[in-house]
């Protein structure tokens, strides 16, 4: 008797399994959608760091997109570079703008040498949880942290820390200019600018809005409001916010007559060749 329960038990659940399955494959059969075989085209272009710079959830939404329009029109993926846009755009059967490169660069000079140790903090090393906590361990409250934030962020790779400065190296060969290290720093002290030509660069390395006397206190690499740069500068791309200098980098011919006058070297240089005396990040060797 118990056999025959056991058996009438397994049938029951066979036949149930078997309408169960045959249920299933009826919708997916019905509610299937087939895939356009370019996105799966474009999505091998890119490179599935799936970091959001693009502006959509990841590399397949971004590639469904592309699909969608069917063109790469107003569309960039940083990572994919000017190649992999060109080449995804032949996909399409279209052409593609000249895209300028970009890449990122920190705006803070304030080395562990030019910044004091001023308190002690004991908690997790994230420069969000740091900054929220206060102004952090070093003289000036507006620069780096070092925790390392950024360089989490990073999906290629392009960012460390020195340990010599205490500061994060950006890799300009590796750098994309996605932005997404910027959205994590809890000072805005990555900004994303054009790579200019030949990778070169001049920026202010330099976030503290205070008056010189007081940031110079903080920081010996401060920016102190002079004005000597902005007198030096002949295509006036050099301009005074309040106490702070800013290079705008489309009026920038890349001159460095501004570099030689800045009195703390609070202006930094990227991808040109080694100058003695001159703070050259990335520097090309002469």
């Amino acid at each position: 008797m118990n056999m025959d329960i056991v058996l009438i038990a397994a049938i029951v659940l066979g036949v149930i399994g078997l309408l169960s399955a045959l249920v299933l494959f009826i919708v997916a059969r019905r509610f299937s959608v087939v895939e356009d075989g370019r996105v799966v085209a474009v999505e091998e272009l890119l490179p599935g760091a799936n970091c959001g710079a693009c502006g959509y959830s990841g590399c397949h939404a971004f590639a469904a997109e592309c699909v969608s329009r069917g063109g790469v029109d107003s569309l960039l993926c940083p990572g994919a570079g000017q190649e992999g846009m060109a080449k995804i755009a032949a996909i399409m059967g279209g052409g593609i703008q000249s895209v300028v490169p970009k890449v990122a660069v920190l705006r803070c000079a304030g080395e562990c040498a030019r910044r004091h140790k001023v308190a002690v903090y004991e908690g997790p090393r994230s420069c969000s949880v740091v900054n929220r906590a206060g102004a952090g361990e070093l003289s000036c409250a507006f620069g780096c942290l070092g925790c390392g934030d950024c360089v989490a962020a990073c999906a290629f790779g392009a960012l460390s820390i020195d340990v010599s400065t205490g500061l994060p190296h950006i890799d300009a060969g590796k750098c994309t200019g996605c932005g997404m290290c910027s959205l994590v720093c809890p000072r805005n002290l990555i900004e994303i600018r054009p790579a200019g030509p030949r990778g070169r660069l001049v920026w202010v390395a330099c976030s503290n809005p205070e008056k010189g006397a007081v940031a110079r206190r903080g920081c010996e690499a401060a920016c102190i409001g002079c004005g000597k740069c902005v007198k030096a500068c002949p295509f006036g791309a050099v301009m005074l916010n309040g106490a702070l200098a800013r290079i705008d980098a489309d009026k920038c011919r890349l001159c460095r007559k501004c570099v030689a006058q800045c009195p703390t070297g609070a202006i930094l240089t990227a991808g040109f060749p080694e100058v003695s005396g001159e703070n050259v990040v990335n520097p090309v060797k002469s």
